[in-house]
């Protein structure tokens, strides 16, 4: 929202942040700066609020995206206006390009909307945003634990467009506690939420409340579990904007319907700076410890949080985009017993019950080796390796070696986790014939060749 006060004779300032324009001689007005005048005063109202309310400068830093502003006092000022539709406005921008996407974006939000950007392929989003002509703002989240060639490109994008990122990071004391406490690298024993939650969610939600509207990079193709219905607009449903409360804020997603293949496209016509990352087989680029390169054939979000479910690879700033029943198998609670046809239905595997496993993990003289996998039905990777596990299952028969399964979702995925080494599904479990601790298949490669040459090599 946009307002000018003029009162009596007096001239304040606020904070300045840098905007920045494809054209250099561009001024654009500072938000949190006002100027005070003689004579009567005049309001003017952006259709998304109804009154114009006192806006006060506090002694304390203010960690938002919103400059402080100087105290002032403004009239009260009370409007019937009219509600924007947003999921109307989704619905006539669905077949839009992300061009006139981010310029409906810019023009509706003007100084109140900035870019998130992660140092990634979302650089093509600065790039739509100069094209519009507008001006505009970037802002990113500095983590502490973000790979040197990002740092690197940050730069390299703040030369290349003119302008100044404004970053945000975490709170000290929190990263302190937290690592204190728990060390470098908990995610990888209890999962990466509390760390996000603390070096990237938080320092988000400060960002925000700056506010009124953000834009993102999400595309529908990135994640198939969490993000094939995210609409190019949308009224977030988790995080709250400057006005505070449900519905303040509105989440632009201006390149949602575009593949991947086609944002690379662009940046090579358009000639626009890339993390260098990425010619080292890096697709999704987060924090160094929680992500690698991608094997050919490999989903771009294979190479987040490798060692976790598959439905889990969010980091909570899209939060939003988890529907409830996969926010309960992210959880660990969801049954899927009416939602999803079980699999590795074959009279070639044996399937186990809880007391089944519990038996075969207390054995320490078996009479034969056990091969088994931990999985949930709902898991896309333990369904992509079905017909290879069977015929795994087909080639050993009779060969003195079980070949078994055991679903560890729902109530079993804590027993799976703390007994049987489960990180994520699907997880594969040699028990030998005369070792009591099972031995887990450490490798991704899930076709027949592979699992047999694991096989041999421990029977």
């Amino acid at each position: 929202m946009a307002f000018a006060v003029t009162s009596s004779s007096a001239t304040i300032s606020g904070s300045r942040f840098s905007r920045s324009s494809s054209s250099s001689d561009l001024k654009v007005p500072k938000i949190g700066s006002f100027r005070l005048a003689e004579h009567h005063a005049t309001v003017n109202l952006s259709k998304k609020r109804c009154a114009v309310k006192p806006v006060n400068a506090e002694p304390k830093r203010n960690d938002s995206l919103l400059p402080q502003a100087a105290s002032i006092s403004a009239p009260e000022v009370s409007e019937k206006v009219e509600v924007e539709d947003f999921e109307q406005l989704a619905k006539e921008l669905d077949n839009a390009s992300p061009l006139e996407i981010m310029d409906k974006a810019l023009e509706k939000f003007g100084n109140d909307v900035a870019i998130a950007f992660s140092g990634a392929e979302d650089v093509a989003l600065i790039e739509y945003a100069k094209l519009t002509g507008r001006p505009f703002r970037v802002f990113s989240l500095d983590t502490g634990r973000l790979n040197p060639e990002t740092y690197r490109f940050f730069d390299e994008v703040e030369k290349h467009y003119g302008i100044r990122i404004e970053y945000m990071f975490p709170d000290a004391v929190e990263v302190q506690a937290l690592v204190r406490s728990k060390g470098l690298f908990s995610f990888y024993e209890d999962g990466h939420q509390e760390c996000c939650r603390v070096r990237k969610v938080r320092p988000l939600r400060r960002a925000l409340k700056g506010l009124r509207a953000w834009i993102t990079g999400q595309r529908k193709d990135q994640s198939p579990g969490t993000r094939s219905e995210v609409p190019v607009v949308q009224v977030d449903p988790v995080f709250e904007g400057l006005d505070g409360g449900v519905g303040s804020l509105v989440k632009w997603n201006p390149v949602a319907n575009v593949d991947g293949i086609d944002i690379w496209n662009f940046l090579r016509a358009m000639n626009v700076p890339v993390n260098s990352l990425h010619s080292q087989g890096f697709v999704s680029i987060g924090c160094e410890p929680c992500t690698r390169p991608v094997l050919p054939g490999q989903h771009e979000r294979e190479g987040r949080w490798w060692w976790e479910d598959s439905k889990a690879k969010e980091c909570g700033l899209h939060k939003g985009n988890l529907k409830q029943d996969n926010a309960a198998q992210l959880n660990g609670n969801g049954n899927g017993a009416a939602a999803h046809t079980d699999i590795f239905n074959s009279q070639s595997l044996v399937t186990l019950s809880r007391a089944g496993i519990e038996n075969l993990a207390r054995l320490e003289n078996r009479k034969e080796p056990w091969i088994v996998v931990l999985y949930a039905p709902w898991c896309p990777y333990c369904q992509a390796m079905e017909e290879s596990y069977v015929g795994l299952g087909e080639k050993l028969a009779g060969s003195g070696m079980k070949v078994a399964k055991f679903r560890a979702d729902g109530e079993e995925k804590e027993y799976a986790q703390k007994e049987l080494q489960l990180g994520s599904f699907p997880t594969i479990l040699l028990f030998p014939k005369h070792s009591a601790k099972p031995i887990k298949y450490a490798s991704e490669k899930r076709d027949v060749d592979s699992l047999m040459a694991f096989v041999n090599a421990l029977r």
